[in-house]
């Protein structure tokens, strides 16, 4: 972990702090916050009948993620960007579900996905998936 930029280590724990703090709003809202004043209608045809369920699922498997990749971070485990890159590709997974059952966009899926997104691509370039230096240029013939 010490050959990672100290940039995109801040960038990967800011980015996974937003979304499992933002998991865990959503898992308060939609459980004991009676589902954030979304429709209930929303949920017909799906198999579940309020937004609780869908709130224990958001707060225990998106914000858990996101709670394990900062612990093996902070823990400075080998597997943390892994880590990361499954926390954002879990989020994105479920905002791609949420939408399917919902049949509803929202801009905070846009936000969300986004951020998701932007963490699983540092996630990757944390990984190694990036040249040393950043923009070094393949001379080769081709």
């Amino acid at each position: 972990m010490r050959s990672t930029p100290r940039a995109l280590r801040v960038a990967l724990a800011a980015v996974a702090a937003i979304n499992l703090v933002s998991a865990l709003i959503g898992m308060v809202g939609l459980t004991v916050g009676g589902g954030m004043g979304l429709p209930p209608e929303w949920l017909e045809g799906s198999v579940f009948h309020s937004y609780v369920w869908p709130g224990i699922i958001l707060g225990i498997v998106v914000g858990g993620m996101q709670a394990l990749a900062l612990v093996a971070q902070f823990g400075r485990f080998a597997l943390a960007w892994g880590l990361h890159a499954a926390a954002g590709l879990t989020m994105m997974i479920w905002i791609f579900v949420e939408i399917a059952v919902l049949l509803e966009w929202s801009p905070l899926h846009g936000i969300f996905f986004a951020t998701s997104l932007v963490q699983t691509v540092l996630a990757v370039l944390a990984l190694g998936a990036r040249p040393r230096p950043l923009f070094a240029r393949d001379i080769r013939d081709h």
